[in-house]
Formats: structure tokens, sequence, C-alpha cells
């Protein structure tokens, strides 16, 4: 694999800079999860290279194979790791003792499930609640209209550590569609603090390769960059 492209990565970080300039925001604020799906393992020294701190696996079976030397500490680089994709219940084990963040919980069953989970483990786990906010059917995520209730599932399980709120622009659309989707998950978030009466949670995962200024200019403060970092999948 070749090595990182800084130059590119510098176009990265410049592009995030100017969308927090148009919407008055701090480019701190803002934390890329790399997205190392569909790359082998040697995407990690490319990772390092960034000095990034955060990455993000779909699958369960395809974490496993890549980062866990770097869970019992044979590779020398630390980072949250995020899981990204679906989680099926057959996984959720494995999913809670190699990852750092859950950013998929989209249902109170899965929530109750990881929480069991994560007390047997010893640790207390970040989540984020998925949320479908473009209506489309062959995605995860649970219904805005759905929100509060999973948060207040999520807000009374101990082992867990609910700090946001993740969707998915939609697949086809033009900016109008993917903004709302991102301007919903907003409002979701708005919601469900006012409702149950907490502190607004400070996390919206949104935007990636191809919209994440978009997401930032609509508040994101987490987007999942893959393509753009790294290059076409190999795998």
């Amino acid at each position: 694999m070749p090595p990182a492209n800084l130059d590119s990565y510098q176009r990265v970080l410049d592009r995030i800079a100017t969308a927090c300039a148009r919407s008055g925001r701090n480019p701190n604020e803002v934390t890329i999860v790399g997205v190392t799906k569909g790359h082998s393992k040697e995407i990690l020294s490319k990772a390092r290279a960034l000095k990034l701190t955060d990455l993000g696996e779909n699958k369960v079976q395809e974490a496993i194979e890549k980062y866990s030397d770097m869970r019992v500490g044979a590779i020398d680089y630390s980072v949250r790791l995020h899981m990204i994709g679906h989680l099926q219940s057959n996984k959720a084990k494995r999913a809670v003792e190699l990852f750092d963040s859950i950013d998929t919980i989209d249902q109170p069953d899965t929530a109750q499930i990881v929480d069991k989970l994560a007390n047997e483990a010893g640790k207390r786990l970040r989540v984020l609640m998925q949320v479908n906010t473009s209506g489309e059917p062959q995605k995860s995520g649970i219904e805005p209209d759905r929100a509060v209730e999973l948060g207040s599932c999520l807000l009374n399980l101990k082992n867990l550590d609910f700090q946001g709120f993740m969707t998915i622009g939609p697949l086809e659309g033009d900016e109008r569609a993917v903004r709302k989707s991102f301007e919903d998950l907003r409002k979701v978030r708005d919601r469900v603090s006012q409702e149950l009466k907490i502190q607004t949670l400070p996390v919206l995962s949104m935007g990636m390769s191809d919209d994440f200024e978009w997401a930032i200019e609509e508040g994101a403060t987490e987007i999942r960059l893959g393509t753009i970092l790294w290059g076409p999948r190999e795998l």
C-alpha cells in the first residue's frame, strides 16, 4: 500500500475549515472518523501517518482481522474504534469487546443486549443512536418519531454512555434532500434533549466523502471519511 497522501489530507482539512468558516464554527469541533472498510490491515500505517484519532469499521469480522493486534497492544497506535455498520445480535459480544464506540444503536432490544454484554466485559461503552432521517427502507436506523423512546431506554442503561446521534444521508438526492436529512438529525437531537429534560447531547455523526461539507454546515461533530482519505477499496 502506498504511503499516506499528506497533500490530499491537507486538502480535506482545508475543506473542513472552509465549511466551518461558512457556518461560524471552529474546525476543532469536527472529528474525522477514518473509515477503513474494504482495506487491508496495512491501512493502519496510513491512519497513523495522518495522526487520526478515530477509525471506523462496518463489519465485526473485518474489524477483528484488522484490529485485534491493536487491542492487545501488538501495534503501538492508540485510536478510538467505532462500529459504524449495522450490529447483528450474533456478533454483539465480539463487537462490545473490540470497539470503543457503537454508533449504530437503533432498537431498544439491541441497546439492552449491548448493555448486558458491556456489563459482562466490565466496561462502559460509548454509543450513538442511529436515526433513519431519509426514510429509505433499505437503511438501518430508528424512525425519527421513535427517537425519544429509544433515547429514554439508552439513558437508563448503566453500562452505556449515550453521547449523541448518527445518520446516513440519502443515497440519491440533491443538496437540498441531503441537507434536510442532516437538519432532521439535529432536530431529533434537540427534541430528545428537550423531552427527556437532559443537557443537549454533544455528538452528531453525519456526512461522508461526498457530502461532509454540507454536514458540517448543518452541525456535524463527527464525519465518516473513507474514499477521500484512502482512495478506492482494495477488498
